[in-house]
């Protein structure tokens, strides 16, 4: 099949997990005999096109002019992609698919959807209300619409956990039969590091310490605060523990305010945004990696530590819940709690058994349940199914130009000596339009009365 895939980022433009997500499915289609288009945003100098891991990238700058909020962005980041989709469907199409990731590219896969009357499929990997814990204010609701209307124009709506599929399904009302879990997944291999380097630990703790990791945005619902609470009472009961933050976000300097009034900044290390090999580094020498979310649709870090062979402390929340089985690939602790996040991180650093457990039992799951190879197989059989549905049901016919004329200007004298004769009859225009005025004028005062 001929897929086109619209994501606003893309390795190398990493934000969240959305990046990995999109790469690693495209890679793992391309791999299964596809061909896998993905459209998203570049760097400065104009468009490019080129393949990579046999997908083909196609990477565009947004329009250079200043916008005065996010969302205004976004719309203009969407014309610049539907500039380029016409170029792209007429240089490789037809295309049998359009997939389209979040709603940042709404517009642009309802544009492509009608334009070319081909099916759209939308992944949900998050909701403006999950996030937010509810909407409070206009650019959250206007992003709540998006998301609802990408949904509705979608043939199928993909999510990645049970969780998500209750989540989408009360917020957007979809029919049960429109939403399919398909999990995340894991390349296994690039997370396996055989040894340590020595100068990369010291960057970031002595040979004595033990690590707590923790890679992610630096955003509330992370609850990378919820950590920082529970630290004085680990380095109270373990004071050879560190704690590595790997990351950037908007609470950043107030995660670093609260280190020091807690006196544990010597405690701390805030890495900043860090590449592949450093963070598969850190998980290697990490004694424990730790994700303590107040709100995660899936949890695709937690995927990434098991991979390594890094024990799992993670909150019983989202998508986390459903991946990790307490006390047998990971631990699970109570989201916001302090308490709890302290004591099962201290059960991990203290007993190495258990820690040995954790390893074994979590490799064997990311290679028997979220395997890429399987995720990418379950995606094409449910793009098969939309196409084979599309092939079978006959898209509404667009009206013919006559048609749209009469819609404005139709003729007085509305006949025809033949069905094959040119159009014949008078036009008056001014007075329909002045009629159509009236009707509605009408219509408002018997609403009215």
């Amino acid at each position: 099949m001929r897929i086109l895939m619209l994501s606003w980022e893309y390795p190398p433009k990493n934000v969240g997990g959305l990046a990995r997500h999109v790469e690693d499915l495209a890679i793992s289609l391309a791999a299964a005999r596809h061909e896998v288009h993905v459209l998203t945003i570049g760097q400065s100098g104009g468009a490019s096109e080129r393949r990579e891991n046999g997908v083909i990238v196609h990477r565009v700058e947004p329009y250079p002019i200043h916008t005065p909020d996010f969302i205004t962005w976004v719309l203009q980041l969407n014309a610049r992609f539907i500039e380029q989709a016409v170029i792209i469907m007429r240089k490789y199409g037809p295309f049998h698919i359009i997939h389209a990731h979040d709603w940042l590219a709404a517009v642009t896969a309802r544009a492509l959807k009608h334009a070319y009357r081909l099916p759209l499929v939308a992944t949900i990997h998050a909701t403006e209300a999950g996030r937010n814990s509810g909407l409070y204010n206009e650019m959250q609701r206007y992003i709540n619409s998006v998301e609802w209307w990408l949904t509705y124009e979608s043939w199928k709506v993909i999510v990645c956990s049970q969780h998500m599929r209750q989540e989408v399904q009360g917020l957007f009302q979809l029919p049960p039969d429109k939403i399919n879990i398909i999990p995340n997944g894991v390349y296994t291999k690039k997370f396996r590091v055989t040894s340590v380097d020595p100068q990369v630990r010291k960057c970031f703790a002595t040979s004595h310490e033990k690590i707590i990791f923790f890679v992610g945005r630096l955003v509330v619902e992370k609850g990378v605060q919820v950590l920082l609470e529970a630290m004085p009472e680990i380095l109270e009961k373990c004071p050879e523990a560190k704690l590595v933050i790997a990351g950037k976000g908007p609470m950043e300097g107030q995660l670093k305010n609260r280190a020091g009034e807690l006196g544990i900044g010597h405690k701390v290390c805030f890495a900043g945004y860090i590449d592949d090999h450093t963070r598969n580094q850190l998980y290697r020498a990490a004694s424990v990696a730790v994700f303590p979310s107040l709100y995660e649709p899936f949890g695709i870090v937690a995927l990434e530590a098991m991979a390594a062979g890094t024990p799992v402390v993670a909150s019983e929340t989202g998508g986390l819940a459903e991946i990790i089985t307490h006390g047998i690939d990971g631990m699970r602790v109570f989201p916001g709690n302090v308490g709890s996040l302290a004591d099962n991180i201290l059960a991990v650093l203290h007993d190495e058994s258990l820690a040995k457990k954790l390893r074994a039992n979590a490799g064997k799951l990311v290679r028997e349940e979220y395997d890429w190879t399987k995720i990418a197989r379950k995606t094409s059989e449910l793009y098969q199914e939309v196409y084979n549905q599309y092939r079978r049901t006959s898209w509404p016919a667009r009206p013919s130009i006559i048609d749209r004329l009469r819609q404005f200007a139709p003729l007085v004298e509305e006949h025809f000596d033949r069905p094959d004769t040119p159009l014949s009859g008078r036009y008056d225009l001014a007075r329909r339009r002045a009629a159509l005025v009236n009707q509605s004028r009408g219509r408002e005062e018997i609403n009215q009365e």
